[in-house]
């Protein structure tokens, strides 16, 4: 099994994670190309090769997180961002998740890890409608798109998780 996260999680990433999380962009479409070009290497590095090896795949953020972001967020054309992710190939999910909680929670949890980057300390309007873009992802389908209520502690959570894996997948050994 892959365990792995967006943006950075491959050889190289760590530059790139920096620039995203911590840079000063200045234009939505440069953060857009840079988690793309992230997404590529991630893709063809980790990815892929670990489908190929017929092994599960966990990622923390992906196509949907960048719709979320850049598309609700910065107001980027979702065709478009569809477009190039068919382009690039990026792989389909066979089960998606998002663990929904209300944006004061988030951002209590945010802070008692150590700090916001620089995505996570956009103005409360922006973090609205990213989380509004997840809500419409998800109310939209397909089937394969879940939603995970967040709001209980880290054990319910974990067991919503399960129970939405094991749902999809059957039991897990």
């Amino acid at each position: 099994m892959l365990w792995t996260r967006e943006p950075g999680d491959w050889a190289g990433g760590k530059d790139l994670r920096h620039i995203l999380l911590e840079g000063d962009l200045q234009h939505p479409h440069s953060e857009l190309f840079l988690f793309l070009a992230d997404r590529c290497e991630h893709v063809a590095s980790r990815i892929t090769p670990a489908l190929q090896r017929r092994e599960w795949v966990v990622c923390e953020r992906y196509c949907d997180s960048t719709l979320a972001y850049q598309c609700w967020g910065r107001g980027i054309s979702r065709r478009v961002v569809e477009e190039l992710f068919s382009w690039c190939h990026f792989p389909r999910p066979d089960l998606s998740l998002w663990i929904d909680i209300p944006l004061d929670r988030a951002m209590e949890r945010i802070r008692a890890r150590g700090g916001l980057d620089r995505i996570e300390g956009e103005a409360e309007d922006f973090l609205e409608r990213v989380r509004q873009g997840f809500a419409d992802l998800y109310r939209e389908g397909p089937q394969w798109r879940r939603r995970i209520d967040g709001n209980g502690d880290a054990s319910a959570v974990e067991i919503a998780v399960r129970n939405e894996v094991q749902r999809t997948f059957g039991a897990l050994s």
